[in-house]
């Protein structure tokens, strides 16, 4: 009989996940697919060879999102490139300075800006349950406070590390990065972001996807001494709303080398395959139970042959232990 319920209990098991990956391999076709063609999205080229580190762009991001403005002493402050800055809570864009070494004239001084880059398949949106980060067709990423709950998922999704959680704000926190100026009570909301306006230098440019792309390809065609070939976020993470031309590699820029695979494409296909109708994850835990069950039925027989086989019951051991030693107390007394 024991030989028999360990052979249905292996059988039982191997059975239950192979149903389980079955249903997995079955299920991951019909996965999410990619989202539909954004390339007449809107976007913004950044031409970093362009760039002064005036910092006015962060000035302008600060106005739109109601956030405290600096001054005109503080944007002069030279002393803030002394460290990295990354975007957070209260400041959505951020510039930073990299000294690069040139051959010729010695380091040289390049400035970057740094924002939610807007991925067209974006990480953050796949990741959020309630669906508070949605990608829109004009290609902004886009937050909606009242349904956010907090979960964070959003920040460990993104592959830039770019959503930042309001810690400080201990009643109504909330996921803060940039909207491409498209949340509600932006001045800039459905025009060109406040960033591009307020650059001096024009190194922004809005326009719509496909137009950037054409345009910085035929940048680095015309001057191919003065930018890299590489328009960093053309096929970055499967490709990003903001687009960046350099002179020097986006890697000494602080820029992450990623793939050209979209992040989403990989979780969603797990995600979809195990989760869709909760039949795997069932058919797992009800294998485990069923487990659970048979096993403690075997100890039980196993306890009752041991016990007919003549082995005392625990609590009959432990009366004669303490009658013998009641006996032994009486011999030593007497």
């Amino acid at each position: 009989m024991d030989v028999n319920r360990r052979e249905f209990l292996s059988r039982l098991g191997l059975a239950g996940v192979g149903g389980s990956l079955a249903c997995l391999g079955c299920d991951s076709a019909q996965a999410a697919e990619p989202p539909s063609d954004l390339s007449e999205g809107r976007g913004v080229l950044v031409d970093l060879t362009k760039c002064n580190g005036c910092r006015r762009c962060e000035a302008a991001c600060r106005s739109a999102a109601g956030f405290d403005v600096p001054t005109e002493e503080e944007l002069k402050d030279r002393a803030v490139f002394a460290e990295y800055r990354r975007p957070g809570p209260d400041s959505l864009t951020t510039v930073n300075r990299f000294a690069v070494e040139d051959g010729r004239n010695g380091d040289r001084q390049v400035y970057a800006k740094s924002n939610c880059l807007h991925c067209l398949d974006p990480a953050c949106a796949s990741a959020c349950l309630v669906g508070a980060i949605q990608k829109q067709p004009n290609g902004a990423v886009t937050y909606e406070a009242h349904k956010c709950m907090g979960c964070r998922y959003c920040m460990i999704a993104c592959p830039f590390q770019v959503p930042a959680y309001e810690y400080a704000n201990a009643l109504t926190p909330q996921v803060r990065k940039c909207t491409f100026c498209s949340n509600e009570g932006n001045p800039n909301k459905g025009g060109v972001p406040a960033c591009v306006q307020a650059c001096p230098k024009e190194s922004l440019t809005f326009g719509t996807r496909s137009e950037l792309l054409g345009r910085a390809h035929e940048k680095i065609r015309q001057h191919p001494d003065m930018y890299i070939d590489h328009v960093y976020g053309e096929h970055e993470v499967g490709g990003t709303s903001w687009l960046y031309l350099s002179n020097v590699r986006f890697e000494e820029l602080g820029f992450l080398d990623l793939g050209s695979e979209a992040p989403p494409r990989l979780t969603e296909a797990i995600q979809h395959a195990v989760f869709k109708q909760w039949m795997p994850p069932l058919a797992l835990f009800g294998t485990l139970g069923v487990i659970m069950w048979l096993s403690r039925q075997q100890q039980v027989q196993a306890a009752e042959q041991s016990a007919h086989a003549g082995a005392l019951p625990v609590d009959e051991s432990q009366e004669n232990r303490r009658a013998g030693s009641h006996l032994v107390d009486e011999g030593v007394t007497s």
